[in-house]
């Protein structure tokens, strides 16, 4: 029985070392370094200096413009620059000639013999993306229960800037897909359906 298991040593194995190429590539460390650094740069340095600026300096003004500033950078810098390095996405509004607002998100096309990015430039870019708003969200809670009320404009623009860029990015990783509450919905019912049928 045991020379029944055995392989035959003539037997051709077919391999496809393009998979393995593929993949090397794909779970390389960092492509984009720079990109990464400032897609994280600006919103850790604007949250560090939110929490911190009593420490640095004693003016109100000084403090919010410059919160607002590296939450300005950061926005402008993950719209136009790291999304679509880190992840190949983007977005913006144009308007036609009859004066109509479209809003456009596009997802780069990549072949598949070729990684648009890393899965390290992924995740980090993901996770920058989505726990910043849910950190200013937390601020914005503080900020209200302890009467800080002149916080409040600059944390809602926190708010508001994190989030747009939040929101921009799932459309365009959901194809520009029109409503967001559907995709949600059926993703929810689908893992629903899973755990239910093991």
């Amino acid at each position: 029985r045991l020379g029944e298991l055995e392989l035959d040593d003539t037997e051709d194995v077919s391999l496809d070392f393009g998979n393995e190429e593929e993949l090397a590539l794909r779970k390389a460390k960092i492509r984009h370094p720079l990109a990464t650094f400032f897609h994280l740069f600006f919103r850790v340095s604007a949250i560090v200096t939110y929490l911190f600026c009593d420490w640095f300096s004693k003016s109100f003004v000084a403090c919010f413009v410059t919160i607002l500033l590296l939450l300005s950078f950061d926005f402008w810098s993950v719209k136009n620059v790291t999304g679509r390095l880190l992840v190949g996405l983007r977005w913006w509004n144009q308007i036609d000639e009859d004066g109509k607002s479209h809003w456009v998100y596009e997802a780069k096309k990549v072949p598949s013999n070729l990684a648009a990015s890393t899965e390290v430039e992924a995740r980090i870019f993901w996770l920058g993306l989505i726990i910043c708003p849910v950190i200013w969200t937390f601020f914005f809670f503080s900020t209200l229960f302890s009467l800080k009320l002149k916080w409040l404009a600059l944390v809602i623009a926190g708010i508001s800037l994190q989030t747009a860029n939040l929101y921009g990015y799932i459309h365009c990783k959901l194809g520009g897909q029109k409503s967001i509450s559907k995709v949600t919905s059926r993703f929810l019912s689908q893992q629903m359906f899973q755990r239910v049928s093991f």
